[in-house]
């Protein structure tokens, strides 16, 4: 069974009932666990942990028998740190190595499919890593 990375972007969009992207998102997700194993990081869990007050939950909100947890491969830490790197030299404005960089560099370095409405940035510094996106005339909302 292949694998789709979910990405924290889609998992919020669920749980807050995005009026613009839950549908999509929702949708989206249930097609993926349909025919895929389904998985996050401590990246991905780090950032959905900020809806909730406790860690059970969270746990409960992603149940690990629906979506696996894997750890950071390291082979992932230093492909997140070149992308991070080309981010810096081509102006971008981040200032640490932040969780969209581990979670495109995990997913590719694991090669996975990522699941994500933030191709753009993706496709940018993991051109070769394999996305389930929006339609492209979708409009898509800066968060």
């Amino acid at each position: 069974m292949s694998t789709v990375f979910v990405d924290s972007k889609v998992l919020l969009d669920v749980m807050s009932d995005d009026p613009v992207w839950s549908a999509w998102s929702a949708a989206a997700m249930a097609e993926a666990a349909n025919r895929h194993r389904l998985v996050i990081n401590a990246a991905v869990y780090a950032e959905v942990s900020v809806r909730f007050s406790r860690i059970e939950d969270l746990n409960a909100a992603l149940p690990p028998d629906l979506i696996e947890r894997e750890a950071i491969p390291f082979a992932a830490a230093f492909l997140a740190g070149k992308a991070f790197h080309a981010d810096r030299k081509r102006g971008g404005s981040k200032v640490s190595c932040l969780p969209d960089f581990f979670i495109g560099a995990h997913a590719a370095i694991a090669g996975y499919t990522l699941l994500t409405r933030d191709a753009a940035r993706y496709r940018t510094y993991f051109p070769k890593l394999a996305l389930i996106t929006p339609p492209p005339h979708t409009k898509v909302r800066n968060r």
